[in-house]
């Protein structure tokens, strides 16, 4: 008899740790991701269809930046651009799987990218925050002008009648309710070849420029996401200089809105901190990138924060968002035939036994 109950009792315990991992007590399980090419958006329209709806997204982080025919500003259309027609398929099979389609075109930050110039700062260089330093032919890191990617320049006068002319109408043309603005990896802000912002508080400048975006998608009812590493103080948490702040911008954390949502990427190690932007009054998800052992990790950790806090912090873990920082095309390749991908640590792997977890 005993040994019937205690055959029973591992087994209910069995069936119960099985059914914990493989249910999601999560509102989010998101994919961030770059827009597809045009030739690419049928395939991308399926994959939406039957591999993220299988695998239970129902948020999807579309990064298109210049990357579609504005009208506003035609001046900014970058190469292979998305039609309206071609968004709109989109917009329909994501409405048609109650995914939650949010845009991103990054601000502020990520003007550049190694030797190319970014299509803002390209039109109008009067927008950067650092005019003086020149992109070079052959990009190397570290550098003596500690050029990671440029930034444009928050208080520039101009600057914010064109780029929410261009937020105002992807987010019109997407049909979104939510908006993220990137303002990951800043590195040139208040910087001494600015003569607007030398000398100023970076974490004032910051804070003022997620403030004022919050603001202005509040207006439309909109709500802004973004990454929260320039958030995080670099030094004291010793998680360094890309996935912490070292130029003081951390201290905007206690300058901005608490209605932003943060998108707390590691992707090395499974850090805690999206305990210190729950206890800060936010919103936040974690966000792994190629490494699944990290992944499931953080996955364990965020069940964790939810079975174990207070009512009041419970419901500010919103759940995963899985990162992508290859193209749309590769990144289907590696999740639906990871047997042609010679490496382990992909996002398409990583996805998949993220989703995994997901499923029910």
């Amino acid at each position: 008899m005993r040994f019937l109950l205690s055959l029973c009792s591992t087994f209910v315990f069995i069936l119960c740790t099985t059914q914990l991992f493989n249910q999601s007590p999560y509102p989010v399980r998101g994919l961030s991701v770059a827009a597809p090419l045009p030739e690419g958006m049928d395939e991308f329209v399926t994959f939406i269809d039957q591999d993220l709806t299988e695998a239970g997204v129902n948020v999807l982080i579309l990064r298109v930046d210049w990357r579609y025919q504005y009208q506003y500003h035609p001046e900014l259309i970058g190469e292979n651009f998305l039609s309206k027609t071609e968004v709109k398929k989109m917009v329909r099979i994501c409405q048609a799987n109650d995914i939650r389609l949010i845009l991103q075109i990054n601000l502020l930050g990520h003007q550049s990218w190694h030797s190319n110039l970014g299509k803002l700062l390209e039109v109008y260089p009067e927008f950067d925050e650092t005019p003086d330093i020149q992109l070079p032919e052959e990009y190397k890191w570290p550098n003596e002008d500690g050029l990671y990617c440029k930034s444009y320049c928050p208080l520039h006068p101009e600057v914010h009648k064109v780029v929410f002319d261009l937020v105002d109408e992807i987010v019109e043309v997407f049909e979104a309710d939510g908006f993220h603005a990137g303002l990951d990896e800043v590195f040139y802000l208040a910087h001494e070849d600015c003569p607007r912002c030398k000398g100023r508080d970076p974490a004032v400048l910051f804070a003022g420029e997620v403030n004022r975006i919050y603001n202005h998608l509040h207006q439309m009812d909109v709500e802004l996401w973004m990454w929260g590493d320039r958030l995080i103080d670099g030094r004291i948490t010793g998680i360094g200089m890309w996935e912490g702040s070292y130029n003081n911008t951390w201290r905007a954390i206690d300058m901005i809105d608490k209605d932003v949502v943060i998108c707390d990427w590691h992707y090395e190690r499974a850090d805690p901190t999206a305990a210190i932007f729950a206890a800060k009054g936010f919103r936040v998800a974690t966000c792994p990138w190629r490494t699944p052992d990290v992944a499931l990790r953080q996955e364990i950790m965020m069940r964790t924060f939810i079975e174990e806090s207070t009512p009041a912090m419970k419901d500010r873990y919103l759940g995963m968002i899985q990162t992508v920082w290859t193209s749309a095309e590769r990144f289907m390749k590696e999740y639906r035939h990871p047997e042609v991908i010679e490496v382990k640590n992909t996002s398409g792997n990583c996805f998949r036994e993220l989703s995994e977890v997901w499923k029910k």
